[in-house]
């Protein structure tokens, strides 16, 4: 099964972008928001590829975010 990139619903902080990038390439989602961040700072450019990720990657289907959570819930 392919992966696909989503917004996620339950690894966000603003607006689920760099969670939905973390699960996309099984990462840790500090690491994409550390490199979101140095992004910002050094390049100025990324403000503007995050809000045009926020309108372009789809948000997160409930069955999908079910399925993360469900190792978790007893």
């Amino acid at each position: 099964m392919e992966k696909k990139l989503y917004r996620s619903k339950d690894k966000r902080m603003i607006w689920g972008i760099c969670g939905g990038i973390a699960k996309r390439f099984d990462m840790d989602p500090t690491i994409i928001r550390v490199i979101a961040v140095l992004t910002l700072l050094f390049g100025g450019g990324g403000i503007l590829v995050y809000i045009i990720l926020r309108f372009v990657v789809p948000l997160e289907p409930q069955k999908a975010a079910d399925d993360d959570l469900a190792g978790f819930v007893k």
